[in-house]
């Protein structure tokens, strides 16, 4: 899935980044398996270029930056499909996954039962 720049933006207007400091909690999921891949953030312009590419980008906290997922491991996450949540702050994703999602090689980001 790619969309222009005007698309990609009149989408983003339709969220609320403004409970979490400009931020939304984003889910990632395996279209096929249904598997929760992963959880992070995105700012506005990551939301853009995500729409914009069809590859997952985020906003890293801790690097302060936007970050394409696979820029160094090549195991990159395909948009498929984006779904916001009733209150339009949180937004799950649902990909295509090429490789591991989790940077430890695994699967999934939840990979450590706690109960």
């Amino acid at each position: 899935m790619r969309l222009s720049r005007s698309e990609a933006e009149r989408i983003a207007d339709k969220v609320n980044f403004e409970k979490l400091d400009g931020l939304v909690p984003v889910i990632v999921q395996d279209e096929s398996t249904g598997a929760v891949l992963m959880q992070a953030f995105m700012n506005r312009e990551a939301l853009i270029l995500t729409l914009e590419t069809g590859l997952m980008h985020y906003w890293s906290r801790t690097r302060r930056r936007i970050w394409l997922k696979g820029e160094s491991s090549k195991h990159y996450s395909l948009l498929r499909k984006a779904i916001l949540d009733c209150d339009n702050d949180a937004i799950l994703f649902k990909v295509r996954q090429i490789g591991p999602c989790c940077h430890t090689g695994k699967y999934s980001c939840f990979h450590k039962p706690i109960l």
